[in-house]
């Protein structure tokens, strides 16, 4: 790369730095700050000073970094494909900066290179002894985690990292982009429809258009059409050792209700593990902000707000696995066995499911053609940022739908919200109302219900209409998303627990009149609050019957269940045996303080 374009790749800031780093990215939303004198020096206790020369190689894409690194003088660039024709330059770091990103506190591999620009002399520390610091330095902790969410973000809007090929129209196509949309994971889409570099990469690696979609990295790496499971090893996503695994619980899903489950259990010492089917964070994860959330005055994104539950379970030792699909619960020996779509199976003596609730589909002709393409149950930013240019509809009528307007009406030019009750008071908070009501971008329709998606292979239209005239008309829009309330997941409990007619899960007295007679007798005490109709199996958040669909009353649900797993495990425990409720809570084995 020439020297040219070093410069016009990055940002160039008039500080201290500039006369020995010239063309320095600058800092962007506290995501490269500068490290004070003094954190510096305390840093500089734990670690090893170490000279460095131009070239030299401090991350390597596509590899676990376990070391962390500051510079100390002269400059590091990051850089995307290093090595290769397509290299590119992404940031340069001078002297007080730290090199890192998300990736580098949750165990993924690297998706760039930093390579050594200006000679000078890093400050290089194990991940150990930065984890052992930041627990007793939390202004260190916040500001490290704070940039690394921030670089995660960054790199997740340029279309760093790996690369998906495949057609817009291919179901598959649309499974990875969403997986890796979820996940938080940098990525390109490269359409096989309209994409010129499309057609080079299948000839540079001598494959057909039928054998899409594919996974390039680095352009050492091609996978063709890969699972999810496959993706998430490759990126270094958290997964279990093979074979069976007992613990003290096991919690199903990953949203604020099991994520607070996690963090709760594994801080009380319980050897906990966390399964998730998809990605972490749930419908929660994908909010662009959750305004309503005690503590967060300025309201927190979905995703930080995930990372950061992710990153504290992980701290106090639970052991979290993504993807891993729940297919069947039954008892076993005083232990509960759920077994798994890829035929592995976890043992636990208590289970929290927190697998929570997915967008009810719209039914009306021609959306089911256009799902995955057009139309969307979801609104992340690889949706919005292919509305740019159109105009687009939100369906629904609660806050996922007002935050999913707000959202997408940052990006594409005019956004529909059909509602088809007569107002937004019954379902939306009034914080939502406000700012939806005064987006100039926004246009609210009330009692308005889509009867028909229009276009083939791509939405064009949706037919609309309007129940206090009777009125059907058309709305020019390229994109439909769709918030018409929840179903829950439990398809696979169906056989093994009380459910209620929608099938959400019943617990306390309901779940105990659901019960096998006798049950509870034996166990010598009535079924605890949040228990289902399995003694020792407990509900929290959304898929719990009667639960309040808000973030802050799944994590409130999900730390009384922990509560009552310790009852539960206390009131079972072996003679002779150890009460898990006056267990010592373990070394703590993650970085954040």
């Amino acid at each position: 790369m020439s020297g040219d374009e070093r410069r016009a790749s990055a940002a160039q800031v008039p500080d201290e730095t500039q006369e020995s780093v010239p063309f320095e990215t600058a800092d962007i939303y506290g995501a490269y700050p500068r490290l004070p004198e003094d954190q510096i020096d305390r840093l500089a206790q734990r670690g090893r000073r170490r000279a460095v020369d131009a070239g030299d190689v401090l991350i390597r894409e596509g590899e676990r970094c376990e070391t962390f690194y500051v510079v100390l003088s002269g400059s590091v660039a990051i850089v995307e494909d290093y090595g290769t024709p397509d290299e590119r330059l992404l940031r340069v770091h001078g002297p007080g900066r730290f090199i890192g990103e998300l990736g580098l506190l949750n165990g993924q591999v690297a998706f760039y290179t930093a390579t050594v620009r200006d000679p000078g002399e890093v400050l290089a520390l194990s991940m150990d002894q930065l984890r052992d610091l930041v627990t007793r330095d939390s202004a260190l902790g916040d500001l490290v985690l704070r940039a690394c969410l921030g670089r995660r973000a960054l790199l997740v809007g340029q279309g760093a990292g790996f690369r998906i090929v495949g057609s817009r129209y291919s179901p598959d196509t649309r499974r990875l982009r969403e997986f890796a949309a979820r996940n938080r994971l940098p990525y390109r889409w490269i359409d096989l429809e309209t994409d010129e570099e499309a057609e080079a990469l299948l000839r540079r690696f001598g494959v057909g258009p039928e054998e899409t979609p594919l996974v390039v990295w680095r352009d050492t790496t091609l996978l063709r059409n890969p699972s999810n499971a496959e993706l998430a090893r490759l990126m270094g996503l958290p997964s279990l050792p093979a074979g069976n695994h007992h613990g003290d619980l096991l919690i199903v899903g990953s949203g604020p209700a099991g994520l607070a489950a996690a963090v709760n259990a594994a801080s009380e010492g319980l050897a906990t593990t966390l399964v998730e089917a998809m990605a972490t964070g749930g419908q929660a994860g994908t909010s662009s902000r959750i305004e309503n959330l005690l503590g967060f005055p300025s309201g927190v994104s979905g995703a930080e707000l995930t990372d950061r539950a992710v990153l504290q379970a992980d701290k106090f030792g639970a052991r979290i696995s993504v993807p891993a699909e729940a297919a069947r619960l039954e008892p076993r020996d005083g232990h509960y066995a759920v077994g798994f779509a890829d035929g592995s199976e976890i043992t636990a003596r208590t289970v929290v499911l927190a697998t929570g609730a997915h967008y009810r589909r719209l039914h009306a002709p021609g959306i089911e053609r256009l799902e995955g393409t057009s139309v969307h149950y979801s609104a992340t930013l690889y949706e919005a940022q292919q509305c740019r240019t159109d105009p687009v509809a939100v369906v629904g009528g609660g806050n996922s739908a007002g935050q999913a307007v707000l959202f997408l009406a940052g990006y594409a030019p005019q956004v529909y919200l059909l509602v088809r009750g007569p107002s937004l008071e019954a379902h939306m908070s009034r914080y939502l109302i406000d700012q939806v009501e005064r987006h100039p971008r926004v246009r609210v329709l009330l009692r308005t219900e889509v009867t028909e998606a229009l276009g083939d292979k791509v939405l064009e239209a949706v037919t609309v209409v309007d129940h206090r005239t009777g009125e059907h008309r058309q709305l020019a829009v390229r994109a439909l998303f769709v918030f018409t309330g929840a179903e829950p997941r439990t398809e696979w409990l169906s056989d093994a627990l009380a459910l209620d007619a929608r099938g959400f899960v019943l617990t306390g007295a309901q779940a105990q009149a659901c019960s096998v007679p006798g049950l509870w007798q034996s166990q010598g005490r009535d079924c605890l609050t949040l228990e289902t109709s399995l003694p020792g199996v407990f509900a929290a958040g959304d898929v719990r019957s009667g639960s309040v669909k808000r973030v802050a009353s799944a994590v409130g649900e999900a730390a009384m269940s922990i509560h009552f797993v310790h009852r539960h495990l206390g009131h079972t425990a072996a003679p002779g045996g150890t009460d898990s409720s006056r267990r010592t809570r373990p070394k703590e084995s993650a970085w954040l303080g």
